[in-house]
């Protein structure tokens, strides 16, 4: 089966000034469906350039990007926001809710993107909120939750356009362990449920949940090593 996601000689630089500073080097590798993946690497490595790209955030300066099937390394802005609309749920960790609205109107807001009739798209974003525990906020604003809950909406409107692959960035940066452990948990079940996940962290125990271990340095792939699951598709 072809991975869902690959890259291949994916090259990525800036210019400051008049120089050009290499960020991501001849990278090549692909996530298959079903997979949970750990990106790891100190600051500067580009970690987060690699899931800027492959969240369509940004594009590569040279190489290939092929999501389910279909090279996207060359489209238009508005191609590419179009693939970030229906094929990416994101999740950040600082959680980027929208402040002026309500928790079902925040899970709501990739549906309506999508042109999704608005009586589909609050049925969906209330399923996705009990799938949460967050059935009972509905009504409540960002600022009216604990930044737990917060990011538990956060999950739940990435999962609204029932994405391809998932990608998130610290989920936990911003949460003591044990908010974090849940929303871990969240993670997991999504895995179990067979959604690819691609995550950055610089935490060594939320990389051992995971079933791959991706490890960044210099720009480069320094080392891909199983995780604390079980085989690449496979459980704890």
């Amino acid at each position: 089966m072809a991975p869902v996601v690959e890259v291949r000689n994916l090259h990525k630089e800036y210019l400051l000034g008049r120089n050009r500073v290499p960020v991501l080097r001849d990278v090549t590798v692909g996530f298959e469906r079903g997979e949970y993946t750990a990106i790891m690497g100190p600051s500067g490595s580009g970690k987060s350039t690699f899931l800027n790209l492959l969240g369509c955030l940004d594009t590569p300066t040279s190489g290939q990007y092929i999501l389910n099937g279909h090279d996207i390394s060359t489209l238009s802005d508005n191609a590419l926001s179009d693939i970030r609309k229906s094929m990416i749920g994101f999740i950040f960790q600082s959680f980027n809710l929208i402040t002026q609205l309500t928790v079902i109107e925040n899970i709501e807001t990739p549906l309506f993107y999508q042109g999704i009739p608005e009586r589909q798209a609050k049925q969906r974003a209330a399923q996705l909120a009990e799938m949460v525990g967050l059935g009972h906020r509905l009504r409540h604003h960002p600022q009216e939750l604990s930044g737990g809950e917060q990011q538990r909406v956060a999950i739940a409107r990435a999962m609204a356009n029932d994405p391809v692959i998932i990608l998130a960035d610290e989920p936990t940066g911003n949460l003591d362990s044990r908010v974090g452990a849940s929303i871990l948990d969240l993670l997991d079940g999504l895995h179990d449920q067979g959604k690819t996940i691609i995550m950055v962290t610089h935490d060594e125990n939320v990389a051992r949940r995971t079933q791959r271990v991706i490890r960044f340095k210099d720009g480069t792939i320094n080392s891909d090593a199983p995780g604390g699951k079980n085989g690449r598709n496979g459980q704890a």
